[in-house]
């Protein structure tokens, strides 16, 4: 006898929707893929110790290619039997021979081994479309998408870099995953440019008003971009601009550099017509730009330092580039020659910062010995003189415009102005809180601008020895609370 009740109904409805139309439940489940879900477990667990120049135990990760090859143990990835793959073995056994090495870092995360087992389970395969000699840095960068900023931030925006703009009626400050645009003197927020780099470590107006921006996310990736503040209209909220400098191409118009870590420094030579950088792989980039940055041409990679390139500057002949490094020298470089024609030592520690005057006759530079000093760039590397002052590390430094004034700021709050010749103090300038990672001159002279640890911005006048009270002093920080 058949059955007419309700729920006898029902049932036999919902089983005959389910067999239509299967659930993500009865769905067979997505295969894992080494690009998207192997790669970056890789990278981050053991790319210090295999990547293309430590090569620990002659295994090389960096390709898909050289991952399956192996090392000086032969192969360690047996498709389909994660048991017989020293590459899954090793990463979850309890024996002292586990890697990563325990003395390198915690072990790998047991959900993100068990995603490894299934991905050999099924093949250790490929994902289709992708090169296996392609380099895996490189592939992680292009999939990787910045985040959205905040409108609101919660906690302070570190300033470790900013700009005066050509005008000298705003300033541009590096953000977190963004640019932000400050009206002068009223301190009001105008423009925000999100942008692909975490942090801004460094940037210089061209001669044709658009911006040029050194920076990356630590460890993963670094850039120089060109940015056009004013190529195209965003949508205005409160009085603010909002536009995109990751997608959109007539606000990010080019892109000079991609590194495998930060870039920390830019120089613009005086005549507008060379660009320089250099950062955390230790490599110096030179750029032509007579035709403007959009058709930059690179004309030389200089590999000068042991360490990270902390600081730059251009002579204005463009005969030399000197450069600061964490190896503890400040070297000069002949562009021409493309040789290393002097290395200033007498810091004894890492040099954060270097600078030339107008005729390069002077060069200045700072570090963590609290020292700002002056010396000859010639091949005797003689120093003119030293000087105290800060009580702290000594982060950046800048030379005026009108060549007279040297200005650097330190882990001691301050931002200090020197007399270039005399190698004087002052001015120190008083406002800020915290240890200030940026320093810049307005176009004109008449201004220099700080920036801090804690987000806030300092800008006062350069003339008037006497005068210390700010231009303006504010927090950088969109939407940050006002504490009470």
């Amino acid at each position: 006898m058949r059955c007419f009740c309700v729920l006898c109904t029902v049932a036999a409805a919902v089983l005959a929707i389910l067999l239509l139309n299967p659930t993500p439940a009865f769905a067979q489940p997505k295969p894992v893929s080494f690009i998207n879900d192997v790669a970056p477990i890789i990278k981050e667990n053991c790319f210090a110790c295999h990547d293309a120049k430590k090569r620990s135990g002659k295994y090389d990760m960096t390709t898909f290619e050289k991952l399956m090859a192996g090392g000086s143990a032969g192969g360690p990835i047996t498709a389909g039997k994660p048991g017989e793959s020293d590459f899954h073995d090793l990463m979850i056994t309890k024996d002292e021979r586990r890697m990563p090495p325990r003395d390198k870092g915690e072990a790998v995360a047991a959900e993100k081994a068990a995603l490894i087992s299934k991905w050999i389970i099924e093949g250790a395969k490929l994902d289709a479309g992708i090169d296996a000699k392609a380099d895996l840095l490189k592939e992680l960068r292009i999939r990787w998408k910045p985040p959205t900023p905040a409108i609101a931030y919660k906690f302070p925006v570190v300033v470790n870099s900013l700009a005066f703009s050509p005008d000298n009626k705003s300033i541009v400050v590096g953000a977190h995953h963004e640019l932000t645009v400050w009206s002068l003197p009223d301190a009001k927020l105008t423009k925000r440019i999100a942008m692909r780099a975490e942090r801004a470590y460094a940037m210089v107006f061209l001669p044709d008003g658009k911006l040029a921006v050194a920076g990356g996310r630590p460890g993963q990736e670094g850039d120089v971009r060109i940015f056009d503040l004013g190529g195209a209209k965003g949508k205005t909220e409160n009085g603010v601009e909002f536009l995109d400098g990751v997608n959109d191409p007539k606000v990010m118009v080019k892109q000079l550099l991609d590194a495998d870590d930060s870039v920390l420094c830019l120089a613009l030579a005086a005549d507008g017509k060379h660009l320089a950088a250099g950062g955390c792989d230790r490599a110096i980039r030179y750029w032509d730009i007579t035709g403007g940055a959009t058709a930059a041409k690179l004309e030389q990679t200089i590999e000068n330092h042991a360490d990270w390139v902390l600081g730059i500057a251009l002579s204005a002949d463009n005969k030399f580039i000197v450069s600061a490094a964490r190896d503890k020298t400040a070297k000069v470089w002949d562009i021409k020659a493309k040789e290393s024609v002097m290395t200033f030592p007498d810091h004894q520690d890492v040099v954060y910062g270097v600078a030339l005057n107008a005729d390069a006759s002077v060069g200045y530079s700072i570090g963590k010995d609290k020292q700002l000093r002056s010396w000859k760039p010639g091949g005797d590397a003689k120093q003119i003189k030293n000087v105290g002052g800060h009580t702290d590390e000594v982060f950046k430094i800048a030379v005026s415009p009108k060549d007279a004034i040297v200005a650097t700021s330190s882990g001691d709050k301050t931002v200090r102005l020197w007399d270039a010749k005399a190698m004087t103090a002052t001015k120190t300038l008083p406002g800020l809180t915290d240890h200030v990672f940026a320093v810049a001159f307005s176009p004109d002279g008449t201004m220099v601008a700080g920036g801090s640890f804690a987000g806030e911005v300092g800008i006062w006048k350069v003339a008037d020895p006497k005068d210390l009270k700010p231009v303006a002093l504010f927090n950088a920080t969109p939407g940050l609370p006002v504490k009470k």
